[in-house]
């Protein structure tokens, strides 16, 4: 009998990370960035909705203005996004007195810190963040401070009541509008469930995508009401997800699944790179790999840097029950702007996180993965929590995924080259019109930068001149752009709307037509691509 109520989950149920109930990304897991870009950010967002939801309308409509601080719920809703205000400015009224105490052991650096020994300056540094942070010079004897980060999650500063999950069924590539900047409300299509994310019957739930389980315990699991539970039963079908099967050729496959996301197979070891997957079961346009074209087991997971489109966590913690390792870039061990990626990972329930410096290498099954330098893109802040990575395959197949990294000084890359040698693919992100420092690391900083510094300074990857230098030192077979955001279904998650007269794209077109031209087999990806060595 009870074999009869075993079910799958469909392929496309997804699931959204929430924090506060905002969509979440590693700079709302780590404690102090979640501080500033709650004070910095959701409020400030919320607020300007309250007083000008029309305004918000009208934004969220216009495609130009896609990615900006908008609320897009047509100005409706106004009465719930105060309370979720409200409900924010006192539940995390701690954190917000954490966001004073940083801004005022800042100025006592700024003011008091002319080079003397800082030892007298401890007993000035606020409650808050007494016994947290270290204060230094650097060799120019300018003043800084850095947490210890991993005391710091040990805090009333990280607070796992404020996270959440969301269900529900994507039934287009455009159901979802973007999700960063609009609090996820509740909704008669979504099952909004308060959890911590390390809760291992997330796992349990995932993993029915290929295995079924039985109903009735995973509703009582999540502790489904009795008002939710036609939805739930919605996400579940009898039906069986075709086969996957495991790729046992001889040689190595290599299959991308849009955006930054790629996966390298032999019939010993698998490797997904920066993971962002489609969902499968509706009708589309566009072909594209789904979360059941993965092998049943991931070996390792590569994370080139800590960007949203990068560290994903609705993808993540869906896969986090398959995935065996995660290579991570280390990090500045304490900076405010730079969190570390193995500790976030940690508390949110991954155990199994192996931090990269620099040309450091792991060696296994036949494959060596090094971490390269990565540079740009991170608009000149300090921030190390970002690789490139090399990998070699049985010997005979070698990969360099450039991710969004800007070629700004060929000669690291050339020094590179000089270790590492040619290689036969080269993956690179050609998004060389980035937003500006503020779009993502505003809330971050202490003033207000002027206009024309903050849009100098951009989240910016390599132009053709950048991107046909990394060519002609590496010397590669085969050269593939990243879609850049292009692909219909990342839409909730990019605010990117190019046309044939976008600088990316023009420059993007000059690259593959260059390398096609010497001979380099080069195209700017879309959708699904498979490559076989």
């Amino acid at each position: 009998m009870k074999d009869n109520n075993r079910v799958y989950l469909k392929l496309n149920v997804a699931l959204e990370a929430l924090i506060d109930r905002w969509y979440a990304w590693s700079h709302l897991v780590s404690p102090a960035t979640a501080a500033l870009n709650i004070k910095g950010r959701h409020i400030g967002i919320m607020e300007s909705y309250i007083k000008y939801p029309q305004i918000h309308k009208a934004a969220a409509n216009n495609p130009k203005m896609l990615g900006g601080p908008f609320i897009d719920y047509s100005g409706e809703r106004i009465e719930e996004i105060s309370e979720l205000l409200e409900m924010t400015k006192k539940k995390r009224e701690k954190m917000l007195n954490f966001t004073k105490a940083i801004s005022q052991v800042n100025k006592l650096l700024q003011n008091e810190a002319d080079g003397h020994s800082l030892n007298t300056l401890y007993s000035k540094v606020p409650n808050e963040l007494k016994g947290l942070i270290e204060l230094y010079y650097d060799l120019n004897n300018r003043p800084n401070f850095r947490f210890f980060e991993s005391l710091l999650y040990n805090t009333e500063y990280y607070d796992e009541s404020a996270q959440s999950i969301s269900l529900q069924l994507v039934e287009s590539d455009n159901s979802r509008s973007f999700v960063f900047s609009t609090p996820r409300l509740n909704d008669e299509n979504l099952i909004h469930l308060d959890m911590p994310f390390k809760n291992g019957i997330i796992d349990d739930l995932f993993k029915m995508k290929r295995i079924p389980a039985d109903y009735t315990e995973i509703k009582e699991a999540f502790n489904i009401s009795p008002e939710q539970e036609s939805l739930f039963q919605s996400f579940f079908t009898k039906e069986a997800p075709s086969e996957n099967r495991k790729y046992k050729g001889k040689g190595i496959r290599t299959r991308y699944f849009g955006h930054a996301c790629v996966l390298l197979e032999t019939n010993e070891i698998s490797i997904l790179v920066d993971p962002v997957l489609s969902y499968d079961g509706y009708e589309t346009d566009v072909k594209r790999y789904t979360i059941n074209d993965l092998p049943e087991t991931i070996d390792y997971v590569l994370i080139t840097h800590n960007h949203q489109d990068h560290v994903l966590l609705e993808t993540l913690l869906q896969l986090r029950h398959c995935i065996k390792n995660i290579i991570v870039p280390s990090g500045s061990k304490g900076n405010l702007q730079d969190p570390s990626l193995k500790l976030m990972f940690n508390v949110i329930g991954f155990n199994n996180i192996i931090e990269l410096d620099d040309m450091q290498s792991i060696n296994v099954d036949n494959c060596c993965i090094t971490a390269i330098p990565f540079l740009g893109e991170h608009s000149d802040i300090d921030v190390r929590s970002k690789a490139a990575f090399h990998v070699s395959l049985n010997n005979n197949l070698n990969v360099l995924f450039v991710a969004d990294s800007c070629n700004i000084e060929p000669k690291i890359y050339e020094r590179v080259h000089e270790i590492l040698g040619d290689v036969d693919v080269i993956f690179l992100g050609m998004e060389c019109d980035g937003a500006p420092l503020s779009w993502l690391y505003g809330p971050l900083m202490y003033n207000k930068l002027e206009r024309s510094k903050d849009q100098s300074r951009r989240l910016a990857g390599c132009d053709y001149d950048q991107g046909m230098s990394l060519i002609k030192i590496f010397n590669p077979k085969n050269a593939f752009v990243y879609a850049m955001g292009l692909e219909p279904w990342l839409e909730f998650i990019s605010s990117i709307k190019y046309t044939d007269e976008s600088k990316p794209i023009i420059e993007s077109n000059k690259l593959v037509k260059k390398c096609i031209e010497i001979g380099i087999d080069a195209e700017r990806l879309f959708g699904e691509k498979t490559i076989e060595y």
